[in-house]
């Protein structure tokens, strides 16, 4: 009898006992239970930072206007971030950087700010920067012309967080340097412009903002925002840009001079080949 006790209890240490097996139903509340729970203690800032892929992000940080509504309404956060790095690329280096940029710069300028220019392919125009509200003596231009020294320049710049705005040519920046420049970004409170060829579309960055601007008819601006945080913009933006200066100069006609092509207007000014050609044949027949 004492035998048998012992084998029983014995028996019960070894064997453990088998819990009831949970339905698939409970399994999936507790999961989604649980994975609510979870995304109830996310940080503000991460949580923030979080989107879905077919809604239009929030940026993290302030923003500054474009000075466009069409482009702050494709822009996370309705204009260009702070803390990050933009990428503009353009068909005309040095030209349709300053249209697409420069009502932004304007703001800064006129809220006390710098705008510190690295390296561009054409040397700064006074006076359009004049008609454009960009005071020369808020403008810092830095003459770098290796590609070593102006990433150096550009890095500096945005680490000792004392300009308004940068604006930095960069045409043969390498995917690792534009990844340390954006880590870099990331305690810069200033705007960070690196203004970079139509080719660099094509390549990797880790840029979260990246724009092309191209040349409209009737003094038109199309800008193409190709990455943002949210679903893909793949039609162009038509902003009206008059270059400064030309806005009281312009003429209603001159100001859609698409309308005197498709009239031939320009033929009669410049003067019609075949008028000329017909002229010249009955002058030779005399």
């Amino acid at each position: 009898m004492t035998m048998q006790l012992s084998l029983n209890w014995l028996d019960a240490l070894s064997v453990p006992s088998q819990p009831a097996q949970p339905s698939p139903s409970s399994l999936a509340s507790v999961a989604q239970a649980g994975g609510a729970a979870h995304l109830l203690q996310l940080p503000p800032a991460v949580e923030a930072a979080v989107w879905r892929a077919t809604e239009l992000g929030q940026a993290a940080t302030s923003v500054v206007g474009s000075g466009w509504e069409a482009l702050d309404a494709e822009l996370p956060g309705g204009g260009w971030p702070l803390r990050s790095v933009t990428e503009v690329l353009a068909t005309q280096p040095s030209v349709l950087e300053w249209r697409l940029l420069s009502p932004a710069l304007r703001s800064v300028v006129a809220g006390g700010g710098q705008v510190v220019v690295v390296g561009p392919g054409r040397n700064p125009h006074l006076p359009g920067l004049r008609h454009e509200g960009l005071d020369e003596r808020q403008l810092v231009w830095i003459r770098a012309e290796a590609p070593s020294e102006r990433m150096w320049v550009t890095e500096q710049l945005i680490r000792s967080n004392s300009a308004g705005a940068i604006v930095a040519w960069l045409p043969q920046a390498r995917q690792e340097q534009l990844r340390r420049l954006q880590v870099a970004a990331l305690a810069c409170e200033g705007l960070v412009f690196l203004c970079r060829p139509t080719a660099a579309r094509h390549e990797a960055s880790a840029s979260p903002l990246r724009v092309h601007a191209s040349v409209g008819l009737d003094w038109e601006l199309k800008v193409n925002v190709f990455k943002r945080r949210g679903p893909v913009h793949e039609d162009e933006l038509l902003l009206p840009s008059v270059p400064g200066g030309l806005s009281s100069v312009l003429t209603p006609r001159l100001r859609k001079p698409s309308r005197l092509v498709s009239r031939g207007v320009t033929a009669d000014v410049v003067g019609s080949p075949s008028s000329f050609a017909t002229s010249r044949r009955h002058a030779t027949v005399q």
